[in-house]
């Protein structure tokens, strides 16, 4: 019965092991597979901090088991008493000084990857003709979704951030509500998101996003945030310059697109219901409601988490406290069936890609 009982605990240890690392190999999500240079300089930190601790355990495991099989009670007798080291002015230099030398080797380069990715004196670069010379973001974090505003291009989004592919693109991050935290785990990040303050970081993306498994990288929040937390997440798409510059064209031909009113079935409901939170230009500014929904029918997500679908849509319309708690999106329970298809119908057919 015991030994049933250890192996089906040893079973359930793998078992948990096993789910902690499925997400390890996952590109689109993995800190061990960076997908830009700011995220390989994170990661060479992490190896290297990795390495001095586990060079630490090694040198005090060997110790140990050196004075465990050398000064064991059946080699020397119960009456040995080993020699007295205290006041040993030569090991209080050794301990003391192979510390510092540890620290200083981790130090070094952490300050040095800190003031370097903190450098955000480009940011408001221009040209001769006054134009911006970098790609910058604002993020605006709110309860509990993302809005991404493109101020030097006049354009805002929603859930799905989009950025050209190998260069730095800047971010002001700012929270609407209450703290929260903008991660990239494979590019790069993490930095809070404060109401009180903008905290300013750049990121580079050297990978194309449509070669992924879903097409995107995944953001997260990572800092807790209220019951929804966990389903705070975001879309990221990389691209090379020349398809973000088209990319930046449909979205800016989108400028007074509006839901009408007169139209039928899905369009006409929107307007009446929908349209005073969420926009359906991509042109514009943040500080809206809700999610701006322009390019809705190009996710890959409904409410951040739920699959891309129009049966989705539905059961997010009817009961959104259901799919994400504590979210401030009002529910349409009173949608005849009808109703949410015409309006699925509608959203799916948002779209800026080709």
């Amino acid at each position: 019965m015991m030994k049933r009982l250890k192996n089906w605990r040893l079973f359930s240890l793998l078992a948990a092991l096993t789910v902690f690392l499925a997400g390890c190999g996952q590109e689109e999500l993995s800190t061990l597979l960076p997908a830009g240079q700011v995220g390989q300089d994170q990661f060479n930190l992490l190896l290297l901090s990795s390495a001095i601790m586990l060079l630490v355990i090694i040198v005090v495991v060997i110790i140990y088991l050196i004075s465990l099989v050398r000064f064991r009670r059946s080699k020397v007798g119960e009456d040995h008493m080993p020699e007295q080291v205290e006041g040993s002015h030569t090991l209080e230099l050794i301990w003391t000084t192979i510390p510092i030398i540890l620290v200083l080797i981790l130090a070094v380069p952490t300050v040095y990857y800190t003031y370097k990715l903190g450098d955000v004196t480009a940011m408001g670069a221009v040209d001769e003709d006054g134009n911006a010379e970098n790609l910058v973001v604002d993020v605006t974090a709110k309860l509990y979704w993302w809005e991404f505003e493109y101020p030097d291009l006049g354009i805002v989004t929603a859930q799905e951030l989009v950025v050209p592919m190998d260069e730095k693109v800047y971010f002001n991050l700012l929270a609407a509500d209450v703290k929260h935290s903008f991660w990239i785990p494979a590019v790069g990040g993490k930095l809070d998101t404060n109401v009180e303050n903008v905290n300013k970081f750049y990121l580079t993306f050297e990978k194309d996003s449509k070669n992924l498994k879903d097409g995107v990288f995944y953001g997260k929040c990572a800092e807790l945030c209220g019951p929804s937390h966990a389903l705070m997440d975001f879309k990221v798409k990389t691209m090379p310059r020349a398809e973000f510059d088209q990319w930046v064209v449909a979205m800016q031909a989108t400028d007074g697109q509006m839901a009408d009113a007169d139209a039928t079935d899905g369009e006409a409901l929107f307007a009446q219901s929908c349209i005073g939170c969420h926009a359906v230009s991509g042109v514009g500014t943040t500080g809206a409601a809700g999610p701006n929904l322009a390019t809705f029918g190009d996710r890959n997500r409904v409410a951040g988490y739920m699959d891309h679908t129009e049966e989705s849509i539905k059961e997010w319309i009817k009961d959104t406290q259901k799919y994400k708690p504590g979210n401030t999106m009002p529910s349409f329970p009173q949608y005849s069936e009808a109703e949410l298809d015409a309006l699925a119908v509608y959203l799916m057919g948002l779209k800026v890609e080709e």
